[in-house]
């Protein structure tokens, strides 16, 4: 125990400055003290108390710093992140808040964002209110409380669900009629990354120009120490069931879907042959799952990781190869034939799947939803995928005469095809259909998935090999690599890639290939003529360069990544 304290000690010591936050890096220190919480069995109570006094100095400097965020206020394509004590305090959230506020008030004067926004007056916002949630992260129901004492103050109905997940928070918005929703999360981001997700009345990522009006108010607020208005009206505010309300949707939208939710859950819960596995990766999903899926008694729901840790064990808190070990290792220790599993991510809008022989990413899955939802359920339409995921369900559209829809990376570029979609998916692992919200949701996922392993009578796995036998073999994978640039200057020298046209060779590998197309809407993606291809795009946040490719083989992926670091060197970036 005396070395323990040392070490702990030693921790502090370097990243603790004590009575000053802003000088001091607690989640340095939470990290290091998670690692040896996680190595040390045998003292595993001593470490988690040094971690639980450490969070207690967060609590402190979220409640009490009045210090600007040290990152501008930016919402990507799923909100806005930053660390929490240091860009998230109830000062900086509440600011924020207000930003929303009066870019609803301004509708009243100039009503150019209402139809993105889904309503027509600050009045109307006020009346249908805002769905409001926060995921398992530190200081989300804190951070939730003066999102609002903000609303409620300016007259605005909040709908509180608690801590929930971004799809039943989106499901909830539709349900209610409310104007929008606020979810305190940063998605699948570290430990130490907090947020704030916005969707509007459509209840899907609230459009460019939206995000682009509450950042740019946000920091005029931020910057000219603006007055924000508070005061908690209870009478304003009603706790909402955001689960429910999933169920009512997917319920009420059967006829369009052809997802019979009930159908599903009853099969499940009677069949012996067929074992779940969810690893919630301690996220918000831990609370739904058992109601979902039936709470199977028989034991074949199996939940992993299912316990409140806003450390995530000391695990980047994504879907990932890396993360499914667990899930396959339960999957393979059970005797039913029939196997799904899934990883979610925290705030439950990213879900990989596995049938413990075989695991399934979102660039196989999404096309294996759309086979399935076309030919066996006799959903006819196009489908939609971003334009950094697999050309797989390209050929399937091919092979079906359907149109494909392919916008740049961001689920919030689905908007324009939502209704006429059968799905909508991109490759970091989100996916919708028809007839559900128009945000990704891990939880149609899954019971989509649930319902094509029992419907056809075999495993994902199975299904995969016999659509890539009719359609074609696709190898999708990416990276990134750091480079000196970010932002409008990053984005000036990429378009150096511009002179690589359509009839230009490359040497790829020990081959040459031809680019057959160059799709040019979010950085460069270079079409070669056997169906393989390369996309190189920049970071919207970050000095990164990303990479995606596609080969027809396995062992093509590495040559096309080879490949894509040699043209970023021709142009000087690494």
């Amino acid at each position: 125990m005396m070395r323990c304290e040392e070490m702990s000690r030693e921790i502090r010591d370097k990243y603790i400055m004590p009575g000053d936050h802003a000088g001091s890096s607690y989640f340095s220190a939470i990290s290091e003290l998670v690692r040896l919480r996680d190595t040390d069995p045998d003292n595993r109570a001593f470490y988690q108390n040094e971690i639980d006094a450490v969070y207690s100095l967060v609590k402190d400097e979220i409640l009490t710093s009045q210090a600007r965020p040290i990152s501008p206020v930016k919402f990507g394509t799923s909100g806005w992140r930053g660390v929490i004590g240091k860009d998230l305090t109830v000062e900086s959230v509440s600011q924020v808040t207000q930003a929303i506020v009066d870019m609803y008030k301004d509708l009243d004067n100039d009503s150019a964002l209402g139809s993105s926004l889904g309503v027509r007056s600050y009045k109307e916002a006020r009346e249908r209110g805002c769905v409001l949630g926060y995921d398992n992260r530190f200081g989300g129901e804190i951070f939730a409380q003066a999102v609002a004492e903000v609303l409620t103050a300016h007259g605005f109905r909040v709908h509180f669900a608690g801590e929930s997940t971004t799809g039943v928070l989106s499901a909830a918005v539709m349900e209610l009629d409310a104007a929008f929703s606020c979810n305190l999360t940063p998605s699948h981001n570290p430990l130490e990354y907090g947020g704030l997700k916005f969707n509007a009345a459509d209840a899907g990522p609230a459009a460019s120009e939206v995000t682009r009006s509450i950042q740019e108010r946000a920091q005029k607020i931020i910057e000219g120490d603006l007055p924000v208005k508070k005061g908690a009206d209870s009478s304003l505010l009603s706790s909402v069931n955001a689960l429910d309300a999933w169920k009512n949707l997917v319920r009420k939208n059967k006829a369009i879907h052809h997802i019979d939710y009930d159908a599903v859950i009853e099969e499940f819960g009677r069949r012996d042959d067929v074992v779940v596995a969810v690893d919630c990766v301690h996220g918000a999903s831990r609370i739904h799952i058992k109601d979902l899926l039936g709470d199977a008694s028989t034991g074949r729901l199996i939940t992993i990781r299912g316990e409140d840790d806003p450390t995530f064990g000391g695990v980047a808190p994504e879907p990932s190869s890396k993360n499914m070990v667990l899930v396959n290792e339960a999957l393979r220790a059970r005797k039913e034939r029939l196997r799904l599993g899934v990883i979610i991510d925290p705030d439950a809008d990213r879900i990989r799947f596995t049938d413990s022989q075989v695991e399934i990413e979102m660039n196989q899955f999404g096309a294996l939803a759309y086979h399935y939802l076309h030919e066996v359920e006799g959903i006819k339409g196009l489908v939609a995928k971003t334009v950094a995921t697999s050309n797989f369900a390209n050929a399937i559209a091919a092979q079906l005469g359907e149109e494909v829809f392919e916008p740049k990376v961001g689920f919030k570029e689905f908007k324009p095809v939502i209704d006429r979609a059968v799905v909508c998916f991109e490759e970091s692992d989100g996916i919708t259909i028809k007839g559900h919200t128009p945000e990704k949701d891990a939880y149609i996922g899954l019971i989509l998935a649930l319902a094509m392993t029992l419907h056809l009578n075999q495993n994902l796995g199975q299904y995969l090999a016999e659509v890539q036998d009719k359609f074609g073999h696709f190898y999708a994978a990416r990276d990134a690599v750091p480079v000196s640039q970010q932002g409008e200057e990053l984005s000036t020298t990429l378009k150096a890639l511009s002179r690589y046209t359509p009839g230009t060779g490359l040497k790829i590998g020990a081959d040459g290939k031809v680019i057959s197309q160059l799709i040019n809407i979010d950085g460069y993606k270079m079409v070669f003529e056997d169906g393989s291809w390369l996309l190189i795009r920049p970071s919207g946040t970050e000095p990164k360069v990303r990479f995606y490719v596609e080969a027809r083989t396995e062992e093509g992926k590495k040559d096309l990544f080879d490949t894509a670091r040699g043209l970023l060197r021709e142009i000087d970036l690494i």
